[in-house]
């Protein structure tokens, strides 16, 4: 299960706090994806926050959030960052996998998920997400936070999400091609692919999941349970690294009203992120995710997405927030 562990990892002594040598740093590996929603990663990494933590951190990148889950359980690696799944939080309630922390969100003003559809279906009368009863509906795979941001939009202008035809292939590249020909209605995609199928002319955007839902606990950050359970100091660093830059992105791009607004240091940020990435900085900033100052966790949101996972029979037996969330080591995001 482990990829390749990329040269993108914490060798370099950072000039903050007191830095153990590299010889006596300890070693772990984080799962992630090269994406916007990992950047309290990528800052971190950039920053010298693990290496002030005492920690030479690896990162091994997969192109899928499930496989991240699968990695993490299996002791494969140590910690990941992956988005809400179905499979995710299977994996979670048979005891193995410990989430720890929050990550990326939808909120308003910050676009990072789309709701796009073909341009067939747009000229036919799909013309915002309150129309997409009785459309087919691209996904990558059944069980994902997109299907839940479906849910999500099915909530809040009343119709029928099972009215909805289903279509999960596998890719991104797959789901583009299939608006792109007509062979799918409408997808959700982060800004990074759909901002250019729109530029091109084969997609249209009907509007962002989270300017249409409001905040939404979209990824999430997690450790083995043996870990949690016998190396605290260990989970207490990386999350200590982790909150630190979660913050620094946090005051890069949210003003005091908690909108998104380029701050002084969003320069400096979106440049580490467009190196993460692998993309111009001008691309990266279209497709911004919101991320708590703390990294906390909406313990009420999670419960959410469980409770609609099981109402879709994608989720078997008994889950619940307070039983994943290891509480030794989250903070939690109150109720505004």
């Amino acid at each position: 299960m482990r990829r390749g562990l990329a040269a993108f990892s914490g060798v370099v002594l950072a000039g903050v706090g007191a830095a153990a040598t590299a010889s006596a740093a300890e070693s772990v590996t984080i799962g992630v994806s090269r994406l916007q929603s990992c950047a309290p990663v990528a800052v971190a990494m950039a920053k010298g926050y693990f290496t002030a933590e005492g920690l030479d951190v690896h990162l091994s990148f997969f192109d899928a959030q499930q496989p991240i889950a699968v990695g993490v359980t299996s002791g494969d690696l140590d910690f990941g960052v992956a988005a809400e799944t179905a499979a995710l939080y299977s994996l979670a309630a048979e005891g193995n996998l410990h989430i720890i922390a929050g990550g990326a969100g939808e909120e308003p003003t910050f676009h990072y998920l789309s709701i796009v559809a073909s341009n067939q279906a747009y000229a036919a009368g799909l013309k915002s997400p309150k129309d997409l009863a009785g459309h087919s509906f691209a996904l990558t795979q059944m069980g994902t936070g997109l299907q839940y941001s479906l849910g999500l939009l099915a909530e809040k202008y009343h119709f029928d999400v099972k009215s909805v035809r289903l279509l999960p292939l596998q890719g991104n590249g797959m789901i583009a091609s299939a608006l792109a020909g007509g062979r799918a209605d409408a997808a959700i995609f982060n800004a990074a692919g759909a901002l250019p199928l729109a530029e091109k002319g084969e997609v249209k955007i009907l509007g962002w999941i989270g300017d249409e839902t409001g905040f939404d606990q979209a990824y999430l950050f997690m450790t083995q349970a043996k870990i949690a359970n016998e190396r605290p100091d260990t989970v207490r660093h990386v999350l200590a690294a982790f909150r630190h830059g979660a913050r620094d992105y946090h005051d890069a791009f949210t003003d005091a009203h908690g909108h998104f607004h380029d701050e002084a240091s969003a320069p400096e940020i979106l440049d580490i992120l467009a190196k993460y990435i692998g993309q111009p900085p001008e691309r990266v900033h279209q497709g911004l995710p919101y991320f708590d100052p703390e990294a906390r966790i909406d313990a009420k949101d999670v419960q959410h997405q469980i409770d609609w996972y099981r109402s879709q029979g994608l989720l078997k037996g008994e889950v619940s927030a307070a039983k994943i969330i290891d509480k030794r080591y989250a903070v939690l995001r109150m109720e505004k």
